[in-house]
């Protein structure tokens, strides 16, 4: 039995399959084109693909009838068609709760990063331009006694929170139902008027694409700071730059819409943006166990169990 893997995991997560005498098919490269991807599904059952892969009813019916486990690589799912996958009988996995703390940790070194002009200051110095000290120079914003606005209170929400009041940061938080945590709940008008830090940290699904529209990020506060280590498309990139540039003290982007965000963008150009290329579980560590989930949920599966981490 065939499964493939649409990029080169870290560790070794896929030997477990192949010591369960599956035939693994792995894509080595760092691009995999809508055609490939189509053609190396024939016969598989089971997929193991990124954020980049879109998995739709043409990819599932181009597998084959014998499809039964798509373990995604990730927390989110919004690259699968769940519908279709659940019309065909298709279980779909994903992999919460390995990558909370890494990605909490990005939240935090985007948010340092643009609060201190970090990025700015490297360029300044690396370029030839630092000088002399000088009291005004490179002024940012101190974190103790801001507000964290948290759109999203799962365990990476939860996470960045922690990390915020270390740093004497007050919490407040907007999901789509209040929890039982010691930080107020409001609703998404009152944190985008009150929040000196804005944080992405839910779902994209239809009813969050571009919540953060042009009405929304001029609701912010004038010099407050937008983070998004969640997806991009729950921001409206166009509005955003321009927000930059007249509203916004700046903004720490592990993702963008699109994505991979084109050399040229107007946000590159943008000194205040602070733009990594989707790094938030980056950790070797984390990296490794986010395959071990997906192996063990694919697994899982195939042998007939119930799948630790089930979407669909």
């Amino acid at each position: 039995m065939k499964v493939f893997v649409t990029r080169t995991l870290p560790g070794r997560a896929l030997e477990r399959l192949r010591e369960r005498g599956l035939e693994v098919e792995v894509h080595p490269g760092l691009f995999l084109p809508r055609e490939a991807l189509l053609k190396r599904v024939e016969g598989a059952v089971g997929l193991i693909p990124t954020v980049e892969d879109r998995i739709d009813a043409e990819v599932m019916d181009r597998a084959g009838p014998g499809l039964r486990v798509i373990a995604c690589y990730s927390v989110g799912v919004d690259h699968v068609d769940l519908q279709a996958a659940k019309e065909r009988g298709i279980r779909v996995t994903h992999t919460p709760g390995v990558l909370t703390e890494a990605t909490a940790d990005l939240t935090l070194a985007l948010l340092l990063a643009v609060a201190r002009r970090v990025v700015e200051g490297a360029a300044y110095a690396k370029d030839g331009l630092w000088k002399a000290w000088h009291p005004e120079l490179l002024l940012g914003l101190d974190l103790q006694g801001l507000t964290l606005g948290l759109i999203g209170m799962g365990r990476i929400g939860q996470a960045v929170a922690k990390r915020a009041l270390a740093f004497g940061m007050r919490v407040v938080y907007h999901a789509r139902t209040p929890k039982p945590l010691p930080y107020p709940f409001l609703s998404l008008e009152e944190l985008l008027k009150e929040a000196d830090i804005v944080s992405l940290h839910t779902p994209l699904t239809p009813e969050t694409h571009r919540l953060l529209n042009r009405e929304r990020l001029f609701a912010m506060k004038r010099g407050a700071i937008l983070l998004n280590t969640a997806r991009g498309a729950l921001v409206d990139t166009e509005a955003l730059v321009e927000a930059l540039r007249s509203h916004l003290f700046g903004a720490g982007l592990d993702v963008t819409d699109p994505e991979p965000l084109p050399l040229g963008h107007p946000l590159y150009a943008l000194p205040n943006a602070v733009i990594t290329p989707h790094i938030g579980s980056a950790g070797r560590r984390t990296r490794e166990r986010m395959a071990e989930a997906a192996v063990e949920s694919l697994l899982a599966v195939l042998e007939g169990r119930e799948p630790p981490n089930p979407v669909v």
